[in-house]
């Protein structure tokens, strides 16, 4: 999961573009980058961390001009290689630069056809690259003339529809033209844009996330659509165009689960409220299924489950604390390289308020639980607080199937559902009661009531049905075989130790 932004204004983007990638700074934690354009000139700036240890007034100062691009990145594909940081450049034809979120589902095979018919070479093992390189053969197929034109654009755009499947939103920038943003067929990666009006005319920007667009004050227009494309030219233009055949609209669910902000909107889905009837659908699941519960408490695990946490407790007629105090300085957890490094962090991240807990029967609510890492140890944590009993709900269904468009869940052997039932895995992370929401419920809680926009949703994570539909079990057993944490580390460490020679020599 990868957040990107992109800005076409009337006074330099620089600062813009960093503040964008601070609130964005959810989405990726591995790296950032930017790239602006002074005129016809680039200026880029990317590496591993944070965006506030990536980027220092010096590097701000030298990244001139009043459009650009920006990213932050954490792997799915490839490896956690700064050479991975994006955006990636390609210099033909016109220059180009690009940044993505999400993951092609057929990347080898479009590597393989780069090489051997397009006669362009892959540098890295990024998609993104993949990408990137699809786009500019695509403007590059037709006669080079100096005048780009948006019709080039749409048809490059085309191209990359007709060639890439799998889940993307990307932003590209070309020097001395503007920025183009366009997304996958079936929308399953988010990308809104807006606008504001400045003494010095309008200023576009595009962003992963509507929340970025608030925060600068920029209006909210509308999501870019499935198979669309948007062009803003330096000068101010704007353009936009349907470029794939029968689009649908199926927006990853576990977007309004887990990884977008609350404050965001995704396809005219306001994430707060959609968290919020997950926890009604919930708190009506319990009474169903155990009205004689014992719960004294309803407890959320920080931050993303406090909104269902909240409404579930007020559904059910239940306490509702905080229980647990967050170190804010600690990352995401599954999204960590490593089970050891995951366990580590889930003790630094949290810490238990004794006293919520102590001779209780505490119930947790989470968002999702995806590995059990980090469950197993908050319900240890919550028994050496002295709860009576620990209860755990998850505000989503069981995540027993990988993810193949840009969620780090590759491997089904590292998913504690995959091929257990409710109650196994509720011996595993070792609570007394386990409850799930169910997938229907879910649906209907995004999809909220009159909801005509969204086809669909890919929730392919929940019940194994790819909504692109290329996706087979050999591919899931290569997936497996490659992504999963052992060959992540293999490959980060491969790569290091090049990197350490080749600086060395």
């Amino acid at each position: 999961m990868c957040g990107i932004v992109g800005i076409v204004g009337t006074e330099p983007v620089n600062q813009s573009l960093y503040d964008s990638l601070l609130v964005l700074q959810h989405r990726g934690q591995d790296a950032a980058g930017i790239v602006t354009c002074e005129e016809d000139k680039l200026h880029l700036r990317k590496n591993n961390g944070l965006a506030s240890d990536v980027f220092n007034t010096d590097h701000m100062i030298r990244l001139r001009g009043n459009m650009g691009i920006g990213h932050v990145r954490y792997p799915t594909a490839g490896c956690s290689s700064s050479a991975e940081a994006q955006p990636f450049y390609v210099n033909s034809p016109y220059g180009i630069v690009l940044a993505h979120n999400g993951n092609l589902t057929n990347a080898d095979d479009l590597k393989q056809d780069l090489f051997r018919e397009d006669l362009r070479h892959i540098n890295t093992e990024s998609d993104s690259e993949i990408l990137l390189n699809i786009f500019a053969h695509g403007l590059s197929s037709y006669p080079p003339h100096l005048t780009l034109s948006e019709e080039d654009i749409f048809r490059a755009v085309e191209t990359v529809h007709q060639r890439c499947q799998g889940g993307y939103a990307a932003v590209a920038m070309i020097p001395g033209y503007g920025i183009i943003a366009f997304r996958d067929p079936h929308g399953i990666r988010p990308v809104v844009f807006g606008e504001r009006d400045t003494p010095n005319g309008k200023e576009f920007m595009v962003a992963s996330e509507s929340v970025a667009l608030d925060t600068l004050g920029f209006n909210l227009v509308r999501d870019v659509a499935p198979g669309e494309a948007v062009i803003i030219t330096q000068n101010g233009e704007f353009h936009a165009r349907q470029c794939a055949e029968n689009p649908q609209r199926s927006p990853c669910i576990f977007e309004f689960v887990y990884f977008a902000r609350p404050d965001s909107i995704i396809d005219d889905i306001f994430v707060h409220k959609a968290r919020q009837r997950m926890g009604k659908k919930l708190a009506r699941k319990i009474q169903r299924q155990w009205a004689n519960h014992d719960i004294d408490v309803v407890i959320p695990i920080p931050d993303t489950s406090r909104t269902a946490a909240l409404s579930l407790a007020n559904k059910l007629g239940l306490p509702y604390t905080e229980g647990f105090i967050k170190n804010r300085y600690i990352g995401r957890t599954f999204i960590m390289p490593g089970q050891t490094a995951r366990r580590k962090s889930v003790r630094r991240k949290l810490n238990p308020i004794d006293v919520e807990f102590k001779g209780k029967n505490v119930l947790l609510v989470d968002d999702s639980i995806v590995r059990g890492t980090t469950s197993k140890q908050i319900v240890q944590m919550a028994r050496e607080a002295g709860a009576n009993k620990v209860y755990l709900a998850s505000a989503a269904p069981p995540v027993r199937y990988p993810n193949v468009y840009g969620i780090d869940m590759p491997a089904a052997s590292e998913l504690v559902a995959s091929g257990r039932s409710t109650a196994e895995v509720c011996e595993i992370i070792g609570a007394d009661k386990l409850i799930y929401q169910d997938l229907d419920d879910l649906i209907e809680a995004v999809q909220k009531k009159g909801m005509v926009k969204v086809d669909r949703f890919d929730a392919s994570v929940f019940n194994g049905e790819y909504v692109t539909g290329d996706v087979t079990a050999d591919y899931l057993q290569e997936l497996e075989s490659c992504r999963n944490d052992s060959a992540k580390n293999e490959r980060n460490h491969t790569r290091a130790d090049v990197i350490d020679l080749h600086n060395g020599a």
